[in-house]
Parts: C-alpha cells; sequence; structure tokens
C-alpha cells in the first residue's frame, strides 16, 4: 500500500490551482489597498480591478454585473439568499409565508431555512426518493397559496445525485414562486444553462473550484429584494457589508473562467474513472449498497455502504492510506442525514464511503484506491 494517502475528497475542498495563484499574487502585496477608499491611488485601483473582475464574472455567466454580490463563501450565500429573501418579503407582504425544501439539503441551506421557521415561517421538507431524487408529485402537492420559496440544491454534496432544477423551476415559476438553488457542487462540474434554467438566485463557492477559500457568491435576480444580514459599510449596493477580499475576488474569476473553458473535458474524463471505480469495486467486493442514482450523478462523486463491517473501523483502517469521508465536510463526524434520509440505518450510514474525484486523479489512481478498499474491507469481514 502507498505510504502516502491516496486522495479521494475532492468535494470536501480542491486545492487552489497555480493558475489562480499567479492570477491573485500582485493584489496581495502590489495592490493592496482598501476597495472602499476611493480617496487615494491604491484604493482606486483595488477597485478597479474588483469592477473588472465582476465584469469578467457576469460575462462568464451571462448575467448583469449588477446581480452578483461577493460573500466570504457558499454557506454566507446561502443564508443572504434564504435569509434576507424571505425576511424581506415577509416585510412586504405583512406576514411570514411558507418554504420547500428537500431533507438531503445541505447544513447552509436547512439551518437557515430552520430558523425562519422560528421567526413564524411555515417550511416544509419533502423527503427524497430512494435514489436521493426530489419526488417532483409531492413538491406540486407542497405548494400553498403563501409559498414564496423554494430551495433545491442541483447536486447533492454526499451523494452526488442530480435534482432536475429545470422542472423545479418551471414549477415554481408557474406559481409565482422564487427558486433558489445551491450550486456549489454541480458548478465546473455539469453544464448549467444559468439563464435558461430559470433560476432566481444560486450560489458558488471558491474553493470548490480549485480556487481559494474565503470566498464565495450570490447571484440574484435584479428585482429580488433581499434584506441584509450583516450591516457596518454598505458594500455590494447595501446588501453585503464587508472589506472586499481583493485577491480572493481575481481568484474566484479565475477559478470560474478555468471551470467552464475546460468543464466539458474534465466532466468526461472523469466520468470513465467513476464507472471504472464503481465496476472495480464491485469486482472485488461483495454487499456494496450504492447511495443515490448512478445515472443522474454527478461525473467525480461515489457514494457506498459497505455491508458486514464496523464503520468506525473501516475509516480508522483506510486512514493512513486514503483520503475520503463519510458524509459532509461540515458534519463534523456526525451520521449523515442524508443517508438516513434514505432510509438507511445508523451502522449504515458510518459504514458508508463518499470518493470523489478530482481533475488530478488517474486511471492508476483508481486503481490503486480499488485494491486499497477491497484490501481493509476483506480484512474486517474476517
Amino acid at each position: 500500500m502507498k505510504s502516502t494517502p491516496l486522495v479521494f475528497d475532492y468535494q470536501s475542498s480542491t486545492p487552489c490551482s497555480r493558475t489562480v495563484l499567479d492570477a491573485m499574487a500582485p493584489y496581495w502585496i502590489d495592490v493592496w489597498g482598501n476597495p472602499s477608499n476611493r480617496q487615494n491611488s491604491l484604493g482606486l485601483h483595488s477597485s478597479a480591478a474588483i469592477s473588472v473582475a465582476r465584469d469578467q464574472l457576469a460575462s462568464l455567466l451571462k448575467v448583469s454585473s449588477q446581480r452578483l454580490i461577493f460573500t466570504s463563501g457558499a454557506t454566507e450565500a446561502n443564508n443572504l439568499a434564504l435569509l434576507g429573501y424571505a425576511r424581506a418579503r415577509a416585510i412586504e407582504k405583512g406576514f411570514p409565508g411558507h418554504l420547500i425544501t428537500l431533507s438531503t439539503e445541505h447544513p447552509s441551506v436547512l439551518e437557515p431555512i430552520r430558523q425562519l421557521k422560528k421567526e413564524g415561517f411555515r417550511v416544509t421538507e419533502l423527503q427524497p426518493r430512494e435514489d436521493g431524487i426530489i419526488q417532483i408529485d409531492q413538491l406540486i402537492d407542497a405548494f400553498q397559496k403563501d409559498t414564496m420559496l423554494v430551495s433545491i440544491m442541483a447536486a447533492n454534496n454526499e451523494i452526488g445525485v442530480l435534482q432536475p432544477i429545470a422542472k423545479i423551476a418551471e414549477l415554481c415559476h408557474e406559481r409565482a414562486v422564487k427558486f433558489h438553488t445551491d450550486l456549489v457542487q454541480a458548478f465546473g462540474n455539469i453544464p448549467i444553462n444559468f439563464n435558461q434554467n430559470g433560476i432566481d438566485f444560486y450560489t458558488i463557492s471558491g474553493h470548490k473550484i480549485y480556487g481559494p477559500k474565503g470566498i464565495g457568491l450570490l447571484v440574484a435576480r435584479d428585482d429580488l429584494n433581499i434584506q441584509p444580514i450583516q450591516w457596518g459599510g454598505g458594500q455590494e449596493n447595501g446588501i453585503r457589508a464587508g472589506t472586499l477580499p481583493v485577491p480572493l475576488i481575481i481568484g474566484l474569476t479565475k477559478s470560474v473562467e478555468v471551470s467552464l473553458s475546460k468543464l466539458d473535458y474534465h466532466s468526461k474524463r472523469m466520468r470513465i474513472l467513476l464507472e471504472q471505480l464503481w465496476h472495480g469495486l464491485n469486482n472485488e467486493l461483495s454487499d456494496l449498497i450504492l447511495n443515490g442514482s448512478f445515472d443522474q450523478r454527478l461525473p467525480n462523486n461515489l457514494n457506498f455502504t459497505v455491508k458486514g463491517v464496523n464503520g468506525t473501523l473501516l475509516h480508522k483502517k483506510l486512514r493512513p492510506y486514503l483520503a475520503c469521508s463519510s458524509g459532509s465536510a461540515c458534519s463534523n463526524g456526525s451520521l449523515s442525514h442524508v443517508l438516513l434520509s434514505l432510509g438507511r440505518t445508523a451502522q449504515e450510514a458510518e459504514s458508508s464511503l463518499r470518493l470523489s474525484l478530482g481533475r488530478s486523479t488517474t486511471s492508476t489512481d483508481v486503481a490503486s484506491v480499488i485494491a486499497v478498499i477491497s484490501k481493509v474491507v476483506n480484512h474486517l469481514r474476517r
């Protein structure tokens, strides 16, 4: 077995690419001014750099630059979208309304929505089918007269399943309901037509697409009224206060550019490796349960349960040889709410593995991880 762990955890984070690092480099030392301070050349140069980056991002995403709101990451972007829009709408209407989401959403979606429930909003959390995909009939039945918002992620961060966001958006717009989607895992891995899919607002994260940590983006329709969730500077058209991190914004812009330019190549290559991985594991091991649909799935995600082993021992034995996850990177080791929503028992959830491929993953790496997992599982089963 390799002494250096094999890395199959690219959904937790990705290494910042050299291209992105080079793009950011001047803005750490040379162009270091505060972009909110336009009283001197340092601040003006930083402000100009952000304006150029904003226009570049808008062009790449085919939206107006006014729609872009920079945040500290996808968690803040999701909170701003959900809390900001729901509260603003409640003030406008004079009463809190109804929201719909899926029980397998990321905590940065579920927790803000549950906070809104404490504030008087009514919430419906739908259960997905056994393959992790939303039941459209249940969504239709869940709409109420005062439903104001639906939030369903495009691709699940744990089991990688792809939701029918175009259909969901269509159903929302027929009822004048706004649709938010977390695109963190989908962006850069699958093609998405941002305008034609009818998404009202969505979020992306820099460190999931080989960019820097600490930067995210909320893309919102021009006519959406969003109440700030933090105050103190008036940046981002008064929606998100705080000094803008110039290097991180430059890095996010470059990572979006590279991701979209090479999307087809990386997506097709990783899908081939994914099929090699799943077929190879099944050839070596019995009693593996795939978590989530295999066809409607991200090309870089595989999540499965290993029957007949102790989950704690499985992860402990694998750790010296393999970097992977049992669930969300934000779960802090707790049992996966996603797997439990699919009907897995606590024991099955604990003995599950999430393997995620990256741009640098090779066929040799896949063969090696098959050998490592097979050896450890067979040892534990004996």
